[in-house]
């Protein structure tokens, strides 16, 4: 008799080049239980995952080595197969300038280390919410604000 199988859960591309990191994020999307975590450790790994795997969402850092975080943002934004990805940059770096920089490259959402759990997980939901119009209306009022300071 065949077994039926259990419906594949939706899968969380974690970007980090630390492995300590990469392991503790695996962890808390495991055990929360609603997404099956996804591993690579640097970006150009990142986009080899991302295509072989189809992510909902994806968690980047920011400095990484062969190509950043922001360098992978881009990339997926720059292409309309991936463009609506849910992205989160979840990094160190903690000055308003990186962060804006984070969310111009395409971040929906921006969380810095050392980060707690509950917010790690609430940024993935939330990312996953924004829609297209939403996020090209973010980019569009953050530029606007750049501008306006000059």
């Amino acid at each position: 008799m065949e077994q039926a199988h259990a419906p594949q859960k939706p899968k969380v591309l974690i970007i980090d080049d630390n492995p300590a990191i990469v392991d503790v994020i695996r962890r808390i999307i495991k055990l929360d239980g609603k997404y099956e975590p996804i591993v690579a450790y640097d970006g150009v790994a990142g986009l080899e995952a991302f295509e072989a795997e189809h992510p909902v969402c994806v968690i980047v850092d920011a400095k990484m080595p062969n190509m950043d975080g922001y360098q992978f943002l881009r990339c997926l934004r720059g292409d309309l197969n991936t463009a609506a990805t849910a992205l989160v940059m979840l990094t160190a770096l903690v000055r308003p300038n990186e962060r804006e920089t984070g969310l111009l490259s395409g971040a929906d959402e921006y969380l810095t280390k050392p980060f707690r759990a509950n917010d790690l997980l609430a940024a993935i939901e939330r990312a996953q919410k924004v829609s297209p119009e939403e996020r090209l209306a973010k980019i569009q009022a953050m530029l606007e604000a750049a501008e306006g300071a000059f």
